[in-house]
């Protein structure tokens, strides 16, 4: 007789829809029933409108390792779930697109029930999608052979923003690849490979950057500054950055100091745009 092994831990699984989230609910039901006297642990979140209240529900299921099985049919709120989703590394299950693309497919149309699908589940969507991957695949330095086919290419010292710009523009439908640069290491040879219009230099206010990392220092509970946070270890840093981008003249060069987030990403998408006007929806 097969007995269930009780040193397994209960699995969370949480269902969430920007409905009632019955559909969800039903289909976790109808599996649970297939591993006999298995308990599961179901949260539901229902009638989620907003990327913070999917936000605080990812935050939640990362820290009880759950599971997340979504019915979301609003394109937007399921390409911000996706993408998060693989930045906090929470599983998620999405059971209701793979359905409703295939069943569109065969009926040669999109289901007449929800407005604006046909224009909104479409190329865009998927370009997203591929953008997203791609950027968290070349997140902080992470090189492979796929490098040549990045939209943009950032680069810059230590907590200069590129992973928060880079992850911003990966939403907007560009893949993006961020490369730190570190003091007294050449920049990887693979950068001289790609075409060199897509790489973009990061800079940023010496006293700022010195701030910034003592932060993220304190916020990793440690009072040990050292050479990272040292304002004249800064300097050189910074100084020895700007000589690596004087030597690539192709390479603009973007001051981030002070300004937002979108701000900068604007900037970059100009820049990206001029050269590049393909990448362009428009």
């Amino acid at each position: 007789m097969n007995k269930l092994n009780t040193n397994l831990s209960i699995p969370n699984i949480f269902t969430v829809s920007d409905g009632t989230g019955e559909t969800a609910l039903s289909i976790v039901r109808a599996v649970r029933v297939q591993f006999e006297h298995a308990e599961m642990h179901i949260e539901r979140y229902n009638k989620v409108r907003s990327r913070e209240m999917l936000e605080e529900m990812l935050l939640s299921a990362k820290n009880k390792n759950a599971t997340v099985v979504a019915t979301l049919v609003n394109p937007e709120l399921r390409v911000f779930l996706i993408s998060r989703s693989m930045q906090l590394g929470v599983k998620v299950v999405d059971v209701l697109f793979p359905l409703l693309e295939t069943l569109s497919e065969q009926l040669g149309k999109r289901p007449s029930s929800i407005p604006g699908l046909l224009r909104q589940l479409d190329e865009g969507y998927f370009k997203r999608i591929s953008a997203i991957e791609y950027t968290v695949r070349h997140d902080d330095g992470v090189i492979s052979s796929d490098l040549p086919e990045a939209d943009i290419i950032l680069i810059g010292v230590s907590r200069t923003s590129k992973t928060p710009l880079s992850m911003y523009l990966g939403h907007k439908g560009y893949k993006v690849a961020n490369i730190p640069l570190v003091p007294g290491i050449d920049p990887p040879i693979e950068l001289s490979k790609v075409d060199q219009n897509k790489i973009i230099g990061l800079i940023i206010d010496p006293t700022r950057l010195a701030e910034i990392r003592v932060a993220r220092i304190e916020a990793l509970g440690t009072n040990d500054i050292g050479d990272y946070a040292d304002i004249e270890k800064i300097f050189e840093e910074l100084e020895w950055s700007r000589e690596i981008f004087k030597k690539n003249k192709r390479w603009p060069v973007l001051d981030v100091t002070g300004k937002a987030l979108e701000e900068n990403s604007v900037e970059i998408e100009k820049i990206i745009l001029s050269r590049f006007p393909e990448l362009s929806d428009e």
